[in-house]
């Protein structure tokens, strides 16, 4: 496929179908597009005050963009003369084609596009607001920019929305990806972050079509000073085996695709205030925002707010030192608490240098200040005392050269001029405080790691069920630890065979899932005598039981048909649902990583030693699952690697439960 470019950045512009393209003239010249505008239509001599051309020979040359809002049959036709001119590519708005069960007319499509780039099918268009030019069949809330964020979105209502913004962001383009025939989400987006005048992306996914090609992406972004920030929807959704094991229960839906964001150095949030918000900062303060915050407002109710909303969300408000206390009292006096939050008090409210100080000095000992300040509404009030407050919020940012952000704890609280205004000298105010802080917190997401890339994904596939004793044999050929064990066809077997193996016994019904649920495991056993045969096993295994654990820990691995292989870890046994505390990593990943990742579970203060309990063994348990994520790597057939529970002792770690799928 040749470059996006010229239908990006067109010189030239058809549009075909008279209701729409009248619509697509509109605004073009509302926009003030230099370029050429060319109706084609069979039987109107004009449109919009412009000369239409019969058809597509007649144009003076190839269009670099095309706008076709024509039905599906017609489009198609359409597609393929474009291509055999040389057009740079198209826009296809018709709607019925592979979303509404017709695949095979979609692919008539793409082959008829050959090489050239079709945004679509089922896609409302494409606004350029740097160029005015505006493939775009309706109204937008955007204006001419000189530089600014791209929108990037799988639903056409969601980015019309998302253009409506009245929060002081510049957007530079607004592109719409339908059912991706021909252009895919990474190939669209990278088109976009390659423009210099594109400060950051800002993106609704319904689904990734190709997670290599998309963390190709976001490094790239990365490495320009870009961020991207995403909502994913659909993350409720339940895997196909979900039924078959706790890991597909406990790591379905969402868990695989935020793990994956997460790995590749992208911020996701939910809603689409939080995503403007966080498009915001990145627009003005490009990646990387620290983590040391300081909160200011001249209100304690404020100020217990700021560090409610911070604790749930991990953002940190060091202590002040006492060099930052020391200055801070010369001009706040003894009556004021020097405290992070700061609750400055109203002593100094008007006094432009006392307050310029006060937040100067506030935030030259942190990485970045967030400033409680709710404007008064203008169509009721004064706002000349709330001017001096805003002034030393720029004041203080131009002497520390950290962000300094103004905040308002209810959006309609802070106009949309004044926020534009403070955006172009390079403040950027935020609205509403717990968006405000969600958007913090996501631009505070650290890059992923250089070159990193997903396993490849695998499609879903027919898998069988691996025998109990199967799968432990595989594991111990991997080099991970299971109990010593023996196999038999009936008890009778296991009795005669069980020499060598030390009690207490655990013996397991083979054949089972959920050998718990199925009434399949007898633990504590001394000896055989007495055991009744279990209904439905298929045969026995018998094994000598683990003992001195200090924790029972779930390991999950599964291939995904979009991320590859997911490693979830969270506290296991019969309770690994109800407990449902987990953690998901996208393979490849370091034992370090593992660690990592541990720390963030609920319950980890019980695998560290909580009130003087045994510490586990977690570098043992990092080690096993590095070893089984190379395991699942080095042999694609392997579907689905569930231990639960590992056995974390002090030193050490033993699979004693495997639940393994292969196709």
């Amino acid at each position: 496929m040749t470059s996006l470019d010229r239908l990006m950045r067109p010189k030239s512009i058809a549009v075909l179908g008279a209701g729409w393209a009248q619509n697509v003239i509109e605004q073009c010249r509302k926009m003030g597009f230099a370029g050429e505008v060319w109706p084609v239509h069979p039987t109107k001599a004009e449109i919009g005050g412009l000369k239409a051309y019969t058809s597509l020979a007649d144009l003076p040359g190839a269009p670099d963009a095309t706008f076709i809002g024509v039905n599906r049959f017609a489009t198609i036709e359409i597609v393929a003369e474009l291509a055999a001119m040389g057009a740079g590519g198209a826009i296809c708005f018709a709607a019925g084609w592979t979303e509404a069960g017709e695949p095979r007319l979609q692919a008539q499509l793409v082959a008829a596009a050959g090489d050239m780039p079709i945004l679509g099918p089922n896609c409302y268009g494409v606004i350029n607001y740097l160029d005015g030019a505006l493939l775009w069949p309706d109204q937008h809330g955007g204006i001419r920019v000189e530089k600014g964020v791209a929108l990037v979105s799988q639903s056409s209502n969601i980015v019309v929305n998302l253009g409506m913004q009245q929060r002081g962001l510049p957007v530079a383009y607004v592109a719409c990806l339908g059912n991706a025939a021909v252009v895919g989400l990474a190939e669209l987006a990278g088109a976009l972050i390659d423009d210099p005048r594109v400060t950051a992306l800002g993106m609704y996914v319904e689904g990734i079509d190709d997670a290599v090609a998309f963390a190709a992406l976001a490094e790239r972004a990365r490495a320009m000073g870009k961020g991207i920030v995403l909502i994913k929807s659909g993350k409720t959704e339940m895997s196909r085996t979900a039924a078959a094991s706790h890991t597909a229960s406990l790591a379905g839906g969402g868990a695989a695709s935020s793990a994956f964001l997460r790995q590749i150095g992208v911020a996701e949030v939910n809603t689409p205030s939080e995503l403007v918000e966080t498009l915001k900062i990145f627009h003005v303060h490009g990646t990387g925002l620290g983590t040391r915050m300081c909160s200011l407002s001249c209100s304690g109710g404020e100020a217990g707010l700021m560090a409610d909303l911070a604790a749930p969300l991990g953002i940190d408000f060091p202590p002040v030192t006492e060099a930052t206390r020391a200055r801070l009292f010369q001009t706040l006096g003894p009556i004021v608490t020097i405290s992070n939050p700061l609750d400055y008090h109203t002593f100094i409210w008007g006094d432009g240098p006392k307050t310029t100080e006060v937040f100067t000095a506030m935030l030259e000992a942190y990485d970045a200040g967030l400033y409680v300040l709710d404007m008064p509404r203008e169509d009721r009030c004064d706002t000349s005392s709330y001017q001096p407050a805003l002034d030393a919020i720029v004041a203080a940012q131009r002497a520390t050269g950290k962000p300094a952000f103004p905040v308002a704890s209810m959006a309609e609280n802070f106009g949309e001029a004044r926020a534009a205004a403070l955006i172009g000298q390079g403040v950027c105010p935020l609205f509403g405080l717990e968006t405000a802080m969600t958007a913090v917190k996501a631009a505070q997401t650290p890059a992923g790691p250089a070159g990193w890339r997903p396993f490849p994904a695998m499609p879903p596939r027919d898998t069988r069920l691996l025998s109990e004793a199967e799968g432990k044999a595989l594991l111990s050929a991997a080099g991970v630890a299971v109990p010593k064990a023996v196999t038999g066809a009936t008890l009778a077997d296991l009795a005669a065979g069980r020499v060598g193996l030390t009690p207490p016994y655990a013996l397991k019904g083979l054949g089972f899932a959920h050998k718990t649920e199925a009434g399949a495991v007898r633990l504590g056993l001394t000896s055989l005598e007495g055991q009744a045969d279990m209904a439905g096993a298929t045969g026995y295994l018998l094994e000598e039981m683990v003992t001195g654990a200090a924790a029972e820990i779930l390991v999950g691995l599964r291939h995904d048909p979009i991320y590859g292989v997911s490693l979830t870890l969270g506290m296991g046994g019969v309770t690994a649902e109800v407990l449902a505390d987990t953690v998901t990593l996208i393979l490849p990943a370091t034992e370090a990583d593992v660690l990592q990742a541990l720390r963030k579970l609920r319950l980890w203060p019980l695998l560290d030693g909580y009130r003087g309990r045994k510490k586990a063994d977690v570098a043992a348990l990092a080690a096993l699952a590095v070893m089984l994520g190379r395991l699942m790597e080095a042999d694609p057939s392997l579907d689905e690697i569930e231990i639960n529970p590992v056995m974390v002792r002090e030193f050490g770690a033993v699979a004693v439960d495997a639940l393994i799928r292969r196709a």
